[in-house]
């Protein structure tokens, strides 16, 4: 048994990676194994292209900087979040710390966010 793939026209073997015969010019027909994986995967993280940064930042109509700062305040409010989350006030000196830091992480979010509002550009037609 062979291993290498060959034209269906004129039994020439294709070279590695063709997608044509090189003697014949014939499509070279797609293997089952190349099918059906390309196709499973594309189907099932199909939605990922949302998460591209350009798809972003056109989907927002805002600059790089911008957007930047804008995942920076998004970043800065999960780390908010992340804190009441993780630790735990057993005393009133804890609960103050944990309020502290949660103050920190929405003063980081909140510059953060206004960066990109300055830093934005302006709409023009």
């Amino acid at each position: 048994m062979s291993l290498a793939q060959t034209c269906s026209q004129c039994g020439t073997e294709f070279l590695m990676g063709a997608g044509f015969c090189h003697a014949c010019g014939a499509a070279r027909e797609a293997s089952p194994d190349t099918a059906i994986a390309p196709n499973f995967w594309k189907h099932y993280f199909s939605w990922t292209h949302h998460l591209e940064f350009h798809a972003v930042q056109q989907r927002l109509g805002l600059a790089t900087v911008s957007l930047i700062a804008f995942l920076v305040g998004i970043g800065c409010v999960a780390g908010a979040i992340g804190v009441g989350l993780v630790f735990s006030a057993n005393t009133v000196l804890d609960w103050q710390a944990v309020q502290l830091w949660r103050i920190e992480w929405l003063l980081g979010a909140t510059v953060a966010f206004l960066a990109g509002i300055l830093l934005k550009k302006p709409f023009t037609k």
